[in-house]
Order: C-alpha cells, then structure tokens, then sequence
C-alpha cells in the first residue's frame, strides 16, 4: 500500500484508510471534466536510472515509470490497490495462492500481446534474473502459471501472504514486453516498451524525455493529453521563472517558494504522500549501543520547531513510519517522545554522560539546513554534534552498505506495501536499520500482518500493532512528514492527489 522512495517530498495526511483487496471494473481515475481533448504537458522531475523496472535503481523512477508501464495494479489516491491491467484478484482459502484475471485484449506498445503468459515471463525475469533489482520482492513467488485461457495467471507463494496486490502495484508488478526482453534486455534501459498511458519516442539522458499518448492502455478513457515530455526538476530558485517562461508546466517547489508561485499567478497543490524524515541510528556504534542514548535523543529534538523551519509549517510532526490518517499510523503514538529536554538530560546523565558527549551525523549537502537546526537543539542537553557531510554519490556505498555512521539525515518514502516498508526500516536486512537487529516480538507481529487479508476488519488493528512494537523497540528516531508540492500553469487542470505515485489520469490542458 505504500510506495515511493526515500526522500522524496510528501505531506501525510490522508482522508480515510479503507483497503480494497479485489474490485471489478475500469478503475479510472478522472481529476477534471474541463479542457480540451490533446496537448502536451511538460513537467519537471527527476532524472531516471533505468528506463527498466528491473534494473531502476531509484524510488523516485516509478513516477515517470508507470508513464510507460502498466502494473497488474495500482495504487489509488488513498494508497490502496485497485484494479489496473488485472481487472481482478482472489486468494486461495490457505492465503498462499492468488489469481489475477487480466483485462481482454491488452497489448504492449510493441504490438505484443499482454496475455498470461507475459505476465508470467515478466515477472519470471523480475524474479530470476541477475541483475534484477526487484528479485527480492518476487522471492516469495514459488510458481507462476499462464492458464489456458491467456487471461489468468495463478502465482503460487512460499508462505501466506494478503500483502501481494499491493506489492504489484510499483516496479515489482510493472509488466514489460517479453518480445523486448529477449531481443534486447540491456535496450530497455533507454527503451522501455510497456502498456502504459503513453509510449516513449525520443530519449537524451539529463535532458529531455519524450512520450506520445498510448491507445491500446487500459484506461485510455481518462487519458486526455497527446503527448508528455519529462525534463529535469528545475532548481528552487529558477522554477517559478521555468513555468512562467512556458519551458514547464508543472514543476515541484519547495515550502519557501509557494508564496512567490502564487503571486506570479500560479495554481499550487499540495499533494498528500506517505513520506517521513529520519535519523538512521546504528545501535551497534557508540554511544547508541546504550538504549538511554536512544531514547534521549528522541525527547531532546524539537520536532515541532523542524516542521516550521524545514517545511514552512507545512509539514507534520511525525513519531512513526506513517502519517496520521494512514492504515497503518497508531493514534497513540501520536506524542511518543514529545520535546522533553529534561528528561533527554536526565536519561543521558543515567547513560554515564551527565556531562555531555559529542557525536558526529552523517547527512549530505541536501539537508545541511536540518543538520545544522539538530545540532542546535542537542546542544542544549549537552550533545555536542558534529556534521559529517558526504557527497551524495557515496551515500548508498557508506550508509546502506557499509553501515559505518552512528546517525545519519534519511528520509522514508515507504513501499509497495507496509511488510516490505517494515522490512526496509526494522529488518535485520533493512537498508535503513545499520544496527541489522530486530526484535523478536515485531517479526511475529509482521508475519501476523502477512496471514491478515486487506479487507479484514481486523486489519488495521493487526499492523498498527506492528507499528507500535517497531516505534517502542526500534532506534529510528522519526520527525516530520513534509509536503509534496506541484506548481502548474493555470491551463493545466488539478492534479491527482495521489499518496504514492503522482498519476496524470483525468489531466487536460487547455
């Protein structure tokens, strides 16, 4: 249910939390009825890794991705799966076998059929192939079997697990030409053939992508543009004049630009996600080897103050991996480790350091300003912190490899669903937990979320539970959700408010 990637700007508030396991139907999207038919939209975003899902390196890619590609489903505003080139999904009474039924007459933009067997062959690939960067999603897959009828695909699972529809709606469950993959796999990277709203026809890495609407998708209904051309976000100072000078149309902005977007006659929308900045703490390092540490740290951050400075009020205190409003956010965790800078100082001096300690935070030039409004707050109960910046080309190499830092500036987006988002946080392989130990206790509680189908009633209860015993256990110190905001000219219609993916189903210009 959860997507994205870490760092990436989004505000979580949702409207509501229902999950929907299987649905029939076209499961259209539309935003606006007003503008005309045609036109180009041309937004500014990040660049691509990889032009293939499998081999895409970035969690950010999805968004341009599902541009080009269709999932068996996808993700609707309010984070949960829905219908997309599956029209529909059921479980074995067991929970370790699932169906899906793809939609009649579907093809590729190559003209190869989406059937069955390319479902098969595609996730197959994802699964098996070596270079696969979402194999381990798919590990769990024991068999997969394209039925006689070329419509149903049965995938058969090592163990019970209701949290499949949602993990297919991302990467994992984008759907790639077979027929390109045997011709040229290594192609796909600046090639991509998929069954998505739009097909891509001129590619110049760091510069321009171009894409021309896609007739055989299955929502071709709701999708209104021509064409679609992605080039690089615009730097914060230069994006209003980006999207005044008509060069884009949408663009993103940061908190701090949102007053001056509006004066220049610029509609704003800030878009609800699932988004949470971090502290990665590597309870192995000292002085985090000392639970007191921890949890001194946690009271001593004025989180309020960060949401202010860092996100212009924006933002929303967080103390949990999700937003309030969100299935899996517990209430009453809302004010877990509310500023106490007399306790931080008392739990510091039962730590043995009552008078002070020094530490280094690892963070790179993207969250200097954060870094330095930390390094004020701990002062004041005594930590002394010195900011360690890398450059970001070595980040992944030193702290989700190596995991050499004590603390280090992060930012969680989630992921398909909420297990792999646990698993990525507080698993003893998670890339945001350096200290690779996790507790007994929420491994039970995952696998008890696993076995709970989406549409039970008790399924908030079960991963809300796992929420709690990963906040009370768990080193990660979390702050504050911020905003993901979109700034578009006034003939582009509103946007989808969607939590994970940004989606341009509905979307005109006029």
């Amino acid at each position: 249910m959860v997507i994205g990637r870490r760092g990436f700007l989004g505000l979580g508030v949702l409207a509501g939390s229902s999950v929907l396991l299987a649905a029939c139907g076209s499961g259209g999207d539309a935003v606006s009825s007003t503008g005309k038919e045609g036109g180009t939209l041309r937004w500014g975003w990040a660049e691509v890794t990889s032009w293939d899902p499998v081999t895409s390196s970035a969690g950010w890619d999805v968004h341009a991705l599902s541009l080009v590609y269709a999932a068996l489903t996808k993700l609707d505003e309010l984070g949960n799966p829905v219908p997309a080139a599956a029209e529909s999904w059921k479980y074995n009474d067991r929970g370790d076998q699932i169906t899906f039924v793809l939609r009649p007459g579907l093809t590729f933009s190559d003209g190869t059929p989406l059937n069955a067997t390319a479902v098969k062959k595609s996730l197959e690939r994802g699964r098996d192939f070596a270079g696969s960067l979402v194999a381990a999603q798919l590990v769990s897959m024991q068999t997969i079997t394209a039925n006689d009828d070329a419509r149903t695909v049965t995938i058969g699972l090592s163990t019970v697990d209701y949290q499949i529809p949602s993990l297919l709606a991302g990467k994992t469950g984008m759907i790639v030409s077979p027929t390109a993959f045997a011709k040229d796999a290594k192609g796909l990277a600046t090639k991509p053939v998929g069954a998505g709203p739009f097909r891509l026809t001129a590619y110049v890495p760091n510069q321009s992508a171009k894409l021309v609407r896609f007739p055989g998708y299955w929502d071709k209904a709701n999708i209104h543009l021509d064409a679609f051309e992605l080039y690089p976000a615009p730097e914060a100072a230069t994006a209003i004049a980006a999207l005044q000078s008509g060069r884009l149309d949408v663009a993103q902005l940061p908190g701090s630009q949102v007053a001056a977007a509006k004066s220049a006659g610029l509609e704003v929308q800030v878009i609800p996600s699932l988004v949470t900045t971090v502290l990665d703490v590597n309870v192995t390092k000292a002085p985090f080897d000392n639970p007191k540490v921890v949890e001194a740290f946690k009271y001593a951050i004025d989180r309020q103050a960060l949401v202010q400075t860092q996100t212009f009020g924006l933002g929303t205190v967080n103390y949990q991996p999700f937003p309030p409003g969100y299935v899996g956010h517990d209430p009453s965790l809302d004010n877990a480790f509310g500023y106490d800078p007399d306790k931080a100082k008392k739990l510091l001096a039962e730590a043995g350091h009552a008078t002070g300690l020094s530490v280094a935070l690892t963070t790179t030039g993207q969250s200097s300003e954060l870094s330095e409004q930390l390094q004020a707050q701990l002062a004041k109960v005594g930590v002394k912190l010195t900011i360690d910046t890398i450059p970001l080309s070595q980040a992944t190499q030193i702290m989700y490899i190596q995991h050499s830092r004590p603390i280090a500036v992060d930012g969680f987006a989630g992921r398909d669903s909420a297990v792999q988002a646990f698993q990525v946080l507080f698993g003893d392989q998670g890339l945001m937990n350096p200290g690779r130990r996790t507790p007994p206790e929420l491994t039970a509680a995952l696998q008890k979320v696993r076995h709970t189908p989406l549409d039970d009633p008790s399924y908030p209860t079960v991963l809300q539970a796992a929420t709690k015993i990963a906040v009370e256990q768990m080193p990660n110190i979390f702050l504050f959700t911020q905003p993901r905001i979109l700034a578009r000219k006034k003939n582009v219609s509103p946007l989808g408010n969607y939590l994970a993916v940004q989606r341009f189903e509905g979307v005109r210009v006029s």
